[in-house]
């Protein structure tokens, strides 16, 4: 299947006692230049770096989840923002940062860099096709919401194979996080619309070893800087 499942099973809790689960707490990358301008921005445009900001917000969220100790293991997107917000992490917290390619953002094809107001006087029948539709492409070749959630679905396979039972930072972008969490609801993908998810935020997702999976956190910025 293009999207194995992770929420099938019996409701969590109500089961057997299947042991730890493995634990991802998914982190929304620091902010760029682009975020506050709220532009496109995935894998295929500029690949930005951390501005002030979003460095002092990765230092945040390292400090907060130092006091926690609860993180056994980092993986990363490969796109610099997500590695210097894992890096900052990872050097407080003494763990490695593993990249996954698959972890990566939607590739926005011609939208890289524009806001959605601007999408939408230059594209607007492909904007419209690709509000209604998960298999439609941004302009230009850019990936669909069903491809970008084959390669998600790829990837925390991978972790969970890896981590049985552990508590993994997976660092990564805006489209990835939302798609797990759709994912471990089995909501349809229209649900990507309808979150939110700030920068540095964190969200977690607890999957269990019958392969059910529990929406824990979603979108918490407690730790940033006020």
């Amino acid at each position: 299947a293009a999207e194995p499942a992770a929420g099938a099973g019996s409701a969590a809790g109500w089961g057997p006692d299947l042991g730890p689960p493995t634990t991802c707490l998914l982190l929304r990358h620091g902010e760029t230049v682009l975020t506050p301008q709220k532009r496109f921005s995935g894998s295929g445009g500029s690949d930005p770096e951390l501005s002030v900001v979003g460095r002092r917000q990765a230092a945040a969220v390292a400090a907060d989840l130092a006091e926690r100790g609860a993180v056994e293991a980092i993986v990363s997107s490969p796109l610099l923002r997500c590695r210097e917000t894992a890096d900052t992490i990872g050097e407080r917290l003494g763990l490695p940062v593993r990249t996954d390619e698959g972890l990566r953002e939607t590739d926005f094809g011609a939208w890289e860099g524009l806001t959605f107001a601007e999408v939408r006087e230059r594209h607007p029948e492909d904007l419209t096709a690709w509000l209604a539709s998960a298999e439609a492409q941004p302009t230009g070749g850019g990936e669909s919401f069903t491809a970008v959630a084959r390669r998600v679905a790829v990837s925390r396979d991978k972790l969970l194979a890896r981590y049985p039972g552990r508590t993994v930072l997976v660092v990564t972008h805006v489209t990835p996080i939302k798609t797990l969490v759709r994912l471990a609801l089995d909501a349809p993908p229209e649900s990507l619309f309808r979150m939110e998810l700030s920068a540095a935020s964190l969200s977690s997702v607890a999957y269990f070893a019958d392969g059910n999976a529990s929406l824990r956190l979603l979108n918490d910025t407690r730790s940033l800087p006020r």
